[in-house]
């Protein structure tokens, strides 16, 4: 059995979670909330030092002690300015400024989360669905098949999801088996999801016993 007083400690924050399995009780509660508060605290400080001080605070002070151009000081305040409006929702009276920067935060959000979504999802998925058949001489007869099924399921997919025309004959046949494609989609991730938390419960199952008992080697 370890001394060490963070596998200890480990452990117990473990367990504590671990009971939940039998029902919510104060240790779980205890450690639910301390895992809460250690993230925020660390999100908060993570912010400081890597958000407000080198990008707020460092600027300011370099404009004021002549090290940077007094221009951006200036500059620097405006999206300071910005931020400062996300407390406003703090004072009802002045709660409706917090739109601005909302606004802000979206907009600049959405634009650069859609044109890497378009260049990932869409242009890179339409390269990787064609590109096999402009070499399909050189593909093997089971390349050749995984080609052709991925065409086949792209199309079948796409097509559930068109609206425009109403899914009776080919077009509803094509839809149906797209939804076959979405299942085998949908499982196979679902699976991979369970794996990844099944090896999480290995991962603290064999600390338990390994490095907090000694049981296993």
């Amino acid at each position: 059995m370890s001394t060490d007083i963070g596998v200890w400690i480990a452990a117990f924050l473990t367990l504590c979670i671990f009971s939940f399995l039998y029902k919510d009780n104060p240790f779980y509660k205890f450690a639910e909330h301390l895992f809460v508060g250690v993230s925020v605290g660390y999100g908060i400080v993570l912010t400081i030092h890597q958000g407000i001080i080198p990008f707020a605070w460092q600027p300011l002070k370099n404009s004021i002690t002549g090290e940077a151009p007094l221009w951006r000081f200036f500059v620097t305040l405006i999206p300071v300015g910005v931020g400062f409006l996300f407390f406003s929702r703090l004072m009802p009276r002045y709660s409706w400024l917090i739109r601005y920067p909302i606004a802000i935060l979206i907009g600049m959000g959405a634009g650069f989360a859609i044109p890497r979504a378009m260049e990932t999802s869409i242009f890179e998925q339409m390269n990787g669905t064609l590109r096999p058949f402009g070499v399909i001489n050189s593909l093997s007869a089971g390349e050749i098949i995984g080609a052709v099924l991925m065409l086949i399921g792209v199309v079948c997919t796409l097509t559930y999801f068109f609206f425009s025309v109403e899914h009776k004959g080919i077009v509803g046949g094509i839809s149906k088996l797209g939804i076959i494609f979405l299942m085998i989609g949908f499982g196979s991730a679902f699976g991979n999801t369970v794996m990844g938390r099944v090896s999480l419960l290995i991962q603290r199952v064999d600390f338990l016993l390994g490095d907090w008992l000694g049981i296993v080697g």
